[in-house]
């Protein structure tokens, strides 16, 4: 053996003694590791992309895609990714239109694919087809800061979080959850038909989130829903929630006022209800039937009736004034979702 090769073998001794024979081979395999990038999508090519699609296509793991202000007249599904954000430049900058041909806008997951921990915030989907944005069969899902024009639908998603969002003007239902998990909270949901649908075996937390002018109920709980509902303001609406099926509903700390009913209780759910205030023209409870019948018999013994005292509830400045009844009610420091105005 020559003495080169006993020099070879003395290094990699060494180097395997050190722990970096294993390192070595490894970035051999694999390449040496990128950092996460920001990948640019703008309509006059000063961007990385002029299509949306391209954009994520191309990110992977850890990457965002940027999307500089424009009117972008294209949709855009986020499949088979994990762990990327879709960032736009400003809910006033940013908005995505759709394509003649596509139902919807922005699609995240699609069958049989899904995806994982995927951020969206900060632009404005307007509805195409039917719904503006769709999610399915995907996990770890946010969604912040956006203006949703349209329906938001989900089916057979978890861990969605959606968070400051202004979501109306759908022909049906704004937001509606079909065997999906999710927590809603400080959102804006108005101008449905229906405001939130929770149904099949969904699980859903609604928190905070103002609902307003919805044509019939602000909140509906089917099936083998379970909703824990909870310091929302639900005004101006048809009915301020109904709970039907064999659903099962924790519901507290709500302002459920200036709607034409507040609670519609089917006799097969398992509803319970407390601190509660109620103001509305046609009753509080309703007990589900064909006719519905009103049913004092379900109130609970620590809510509130009257008037709640908002701002100026003509112009929906729904924040308490400072003489409302509704502070320091059970351990909520106020009831609803918005906190009283400073003066």
């Amino acid at each position: 053996m020559s003495a080169r090769m006993i020099k070879q073998i003395m290094a990699l001794g060494l180097m395997a003694s050190m722990g970096l024979l294993g390192a070595c081979f490894v970035w051999a395999d694999e390449g040496p590791i990128m950092g996460p990038r920001t990948l640019v999508v703008s309509l006059d090519g000063t961007g990385d992309f002029r299509s949306l699609q391209e954009a994520v296509d191309a990110a992977r793991k850890g990457d965002t895609v940027f999307v500089k202000a424009g009117q972008y007249q294209q949709d855009v599904t986020i499949h088979s990714k994990e762990k990327i954000k879709f960032v736009g430049a400003g809910v006033n900058q940013v908005t995505i239109l759709g394509r003649d041909i596509v139902v919807g806008a922005l699609h995240v997951g699609k069958w049989p694919y899904g995806a994982t921990d995927i951020e969206i915030s900060d632009m404005t989907i307007n509805d195409h087809g039917g719904h503006a944005v769709g999610l399915f069969n995907g996990q770890g899902l946010v969604l912040r800061r956006l203006v949703i024009n349209g329906m938001l639908f989900s089916q057979q998603v978890q861990d969605v979080r959606i968070e400051d969002c202004v979501i109306g003007g759908s022909e049906t239902t704004g937001v509606q959850f079909a065997d999906s998990e999710a927590v809603m909270v400080g959102n804006l949901i108005h101008d449905n038909d229906h405001g939130v649908s929770i149904a099949g075996k969904s699980h859903v937390r609604l928190e905070r989130n103002v609902i307003m002018r919805s044509l019939f109920d602000a909140v509906v709980v089917s099936g083998h829903a379970r909703a824990v509902i909870v310091s929302n303001t639900l005004v101006k609406n048809g009915g301020g929630a109904a709970f039907l099926g064999q659903s099962q509903s924790e519901v507290s700390g709500n302002v459920v006022g200036l709607n034409r009913v507040g609670f519609l209780i089917a006799p097969s759910s398992q509803t319970r209800t407390s601190f509660n205030a109620f103001y509305n023209t046609d009753g509080d409870y309703l007990r589900a039937g064909n006719p519905n019948q009103l049913a004092p018999d379900l109130k609970a013994q620590s809510d509130v009736t009257g008037d709640p005292h908002f701002i100026d509830q003509v112009h929906d400045d729904f924040r308490l004034r400072r003489d409302t009844p509704l502070l320091k009610v059970g351990d909520f420091p106020y009831l609803g979702a918005l906190a009283p105005a400073s003066r």
